[in-house]
């Protein structure tokens, strides 16, 4: 295929010969017998988004799934009204996802038996860490005695048990091709190899896996010594960790535990929700590359405003601050549990509004480029920046405006066309 006319990131405008591999970029390309030609119009020609922590199995599933929290569901009266109007899969269970506790309170079993049908229900907490099951629901994987239903969702021991739910893989893959997505990575514990290659043959994307270097931490289960170990015992198998740290606690113990076993390249932080000033320095010392989620301003900022002490509002989802002390960033949406698109995070990063129009830390704003190419680094060298040059993948985003628009906008509605391995996967 010869692209004719993209203009790239840096405003130069050249043609592109791409087949598998970016073949050549030059002022004037002349097609040969048989090329496809793809005529850009000066649009951004940029690498194909790559989307550093996301959970696609249960992306798919959330599309089958009633929502339980702000918006959709904001009071103990709509949630009642919510459970009633749900619909009963295939597998004889009501699921439902982005619970807060703003809405009615912390759930336990008993909560949820008096809120529920009575047929099996699984409600997922919006941190993604925790599901509740009412009653019905812990008889059906065989945990009647349980004391409260609150179950993690890193727990193996019950969630193997759990109905999965099948399809919805090939509309997922269609709407991130939309998003110009050409890569993502699976960032859910325990994924098996076997698993993640029949998620790379559902989907057009390129897919990446976490696990099982992925550990995720709890406040009540802090085990300094412990973690230690696994990053040690991991590194010695050749095996990059990430850790995953939304509190200061979680933050601080990760840090502590790679500064005793080392650092391996590949080494993450996930999430980093709230980093204090004083763990700066240390972060950009240890090497590793932090990547977070800045769309949670926009998709929850309000909650957060409420909810969080005010102090604590300009350690929430930093990532200027993190550039300056010379920490490795990059961006991801952390999809179901975010809305999954790339090109709102970045929005986000940029202006840091909530729903409500509310700046929540300004001194967090990134500019827009920065943003951009905080999402085109490899699955393997998160926070550098790809870039379009001869032997590169053909794995290509082609958009419908030049750079200073794109920039401006960071809209996916101007995604023309998605290319992987110089495949249009879409095409607008």
């Amino acid at each position: 295929m010869i692209i004719r006319g993209a203009t790239l990131i840096d405003g130069t405008t050249v043609d592109i010969r791409a087949d598998k591999m970016i073949v050549a970029l030059a002022e004037r390309l002349d097609a040969l017998p048989g090329d496809d030609v793809l005529d850009a119009h000066g649009g951004l020609v940029i690498p194909g988004l790559h989307d550093h922590h996301v959970h696609i199995r249960a992306a798919a599933a959330a599309a089958g799934s009633v929502r339980l929290g702000p918006p959709q569901v904001r009071s103990r009266i709509e949630l009642i009204a919510a459970l009633a109007a749900a619909e009963i899969g295939a597998d004889g269970w009501i699921r439902a996802v982005g619970y807060h506790d703003s809405v009615a309170g912390p759930l336990d079993r008993h909560t949820l038996d008096a809120l529920s049908p009575p047929v099996p229900v699984r409600v997922q907490h919006r941190s993604g860490v925790l599901w509740t099951l009412n009653t019905a629901g812990l008889a059906a994987i065989g945990q009647s005695d349980h004391h409260d239903g609150r179950l993690r969702s890193s727990d193996p021991e019950w969630a193997g048990d759990l109905p999965r739910r099948a399809g919805g893989l090939a509309e997922l893959g269609s709407r991130l091709a939309s998003y110009g997505v050409t890569g993502i990575t699976d960032a859910t514990p325990d994924l098996a190899g076997t698993d993640a290659e029949l998620l790379s043959a559902a989907l057009p994307q390129h897919v990446h896996r976490l696990s099982p270097g992925k550990r995720i931490l709890h406040d009540d289960l802090l085990d300094l010594d412990g973690l230690t170990d696994w990053v040690r015992s991991s590194h010695d198998r050749g095996t990059a960790v990430a850790l995953h740290c939304v509190t200061v606690s979680q933050l601080v113990v990760a840090m502590a535990a790679l500064r005793v076993a080392g650092v391996h390249r590949g080494d993450r932080i996930e999430h980093a929700a709230l980093v204090p000033p004083d763990c700066l320095t240390e972060l950009a010392e240890l090497g590793v590359t932090v990547v977070t989620q800045p769309n949670f301003v926009a998709e929850r900022g309000d909650e957060y405003l409420a909810d969080v002490p005010a102090e604590d509002h300009g350690l929430l989802w930093r990532v200027q601050t993190l550039v300056n002390a010379g920490v490795r960033v990059a961006l991801s949406t952390d999809m179901p549990f975010g809305l999954g698109d790339p090109w709102g995070a970045m929005r986000a990063a940029v202006d840091r509004r909530t729903g409500t129009g509310e700046v929540l830390g300004p001194d967090e704003c990134v500019p827009p480029r920065t943003a951009l190419e905080m999402f085109l680094g490899a699955a393997d060298d998160p926070s550098k920046p790809r870039t379009l040059a001869p032997g590169q993948p053909a794995d290509l985003c082609v958009l419908a405006a030049p750079p200073d628009a794109v920039l401006a906008e960071l809209d996916a509605r101007l995604v023309r066309t998605t290319m992987v391995g110089g495949r249009p996967i879409y095409g607008s």
